[in-house]
């Protein structure tokens, strides 16, 4: 009897130890993770935030405030520098909510997780290809979506960027007489980025490029265009200290 005592004590210690380790934790209601995730965010904790925000997202997938979980977790992400964490985060906003009012707003914040990797004029430029891209959509998409003007603003930034390092590399092509690279990029800088800064050196540097190589038609043709688009820019005005072989060309007319 006395035996069977103890073994009772046992076994009711042994289910109560079992039950607490195995006990399934009582879930919080939105409001109680959404109070949690601002005062995160409040407390510049984004980290902490942004996986609170997800919690409210994939927990309440069905909610109406789901959409509203990923754009704040996008932003605290984007907030802490987790770029990465903040593309996936829109991916995943874009998946699930593509006909959401801040769907323009979510285009402009993945553009600007690009635009801030991008690197010096002397580094691959990939990322700003990336960040171009996004905010093209959004500026084609939605034209008058309040992130639109900011959004071109870095366009042109992104294009004078691209069309830098295009101008960079093809210098350093001159430099070793590469002269079949350095024309390649230069032209695709006449060709797709008409309207930047970089243009009409693009235009004289071709003009030398073909002056080197014994085309002289085709260096007074770049030199014309130089001249007819950019009468008054300090590009043109170089022309003037350049060889007489653009005259054989303009003879040859």
């Amino acid at each position: 009897m006395h035996t069977n005592k103890i073994f009772l004590i046992w076994l009711a210690a042994v289910l109560t130890a079992c039950a607490s380790t195995n006990e399934v934790p009582v879930e919080r209601s939105l409001p109680e993770i959404y109070e949690s995730a601002y005062a995160e965010f409040n407390d510049k904790d984004y980290e902490e935030a942004a996986a609170e925000f997800l919690h409210a997202e994939t927990q309440y997938s069905a909610s109406p405030w789901a959409a509203d979980a990923l754009v704040m977790a996008a932003y605290s992400q984007y907030m802490d520098d987790d770029f990465a964490g903040a593309i996936m985060t829109v991916d995943r906003f874009m998946r699930f909510h593509p006909g959401n009012a801040n769907v323009p707003y979510m285009l402009y914040l993945r553009g600007m997780c690009y635009y801030r990797q991008v690197s010096d004029v002397r580094r691959e430029p990939g990322m700003s290809a990336y960040a171009l891209q996004q905010f093209q959509q959004l500026v084609d998409r939605f034209p008058k979506s309040e992130y639109a003007k900011n959004a071109q603003n870095k366009i042109n930034i992104l294009k004078n960027y691209i069309a830098g390092k295009a101008m960079y590399s093809a210098r350093a092509d001159m430099a070793r007489k590469n002269w079949p690279s350095a024309i390649s990029r230069l032209q695709s800088v006449v060709q797709t980025a008409q309207e930047t800064v970089m243009t009409p050196e693009a235009l004289y540097r071709l003009t030398e490029c073909y002056t080197a190589i014994g085309l002289p038609e085709q260096a007074y043709g770049y030199a014309e265009m130089l001249k007819l688009n950019f009468p008054d820019n300090e590009w043109t005005k170089k022309l003037d200290k350049q060889p007489a072989d653009f005259e054989s060309g303009k003879d040859n007319k």
